[in-house]
């Protein structure tokens, strides 16, 4: 049609987003089916991270820890408290407020879980050499981080 722009034929598969987004989903796939028997999700690695030393912290700096809006964060401790993952109690300073930790249970699969990730890192990374695997990590901290800075 004349007047019209045509477009020129693209495939997505010559782009880095799209194998960054294939290789990301691949990888919460791998990893969600290995820490399942474990009572626990990738999704929840931000809490179980900031958790991890046995401490209790409030929901709002969960949210901030985790980069999340509270309610999305209230939705997730509600989940993790009924798996029996976290637990919530008093907060000393204000009584009108929770602090969220670990459950014994959970804390005692934490070495279990932080093997099953380094197992599935090493099988994603498998055949690469230790200066292939630094340089990949560096290429994807930029793309991360020029991400980071279009959002501001």
């Amino acid at each position: 049609m004349q007047g019209e722009k045509r477009s020129e034929s693209w495939d997505p598969r010559s782009s880095a987003s799209f194998w960054i987004n294939h290789a990301s989903r691949a990888l919460m796939r791998l990893q969600d089916g290995r820490l399942r028997p474990l009572g626990f999700g990738m999704r929840q690695m931000p809490v179980l991270h900031a958790l991890a030393d046995g401490g209790a912290i409030s929901q709002k700096e969960l949210a901030r820890f985790a980069g999340v809006e509270q309610p999305t964060m209230a939705e997730m401790l509600a989940r993790m408290e009924r798996d029996g993952v976290v637990e919530r109690g008093p907060d000393p300073k204000d009584g009108r407020a929770s602090r969220t930790s670990l459950t014994r249970r959970a804390l005692l699969r934490l070495p279990q879980l932080k093997e099953e990730l380094i197992e599935v890192e090493r099988e994603a990374m498998a055949g690469f050499s230790a200066a292939e695997k630094e340089l990949l990590l560096t290429l994807l901290q930029r793309v991360a981080r020029n991400l980071d800075n279009l959002g501001t």
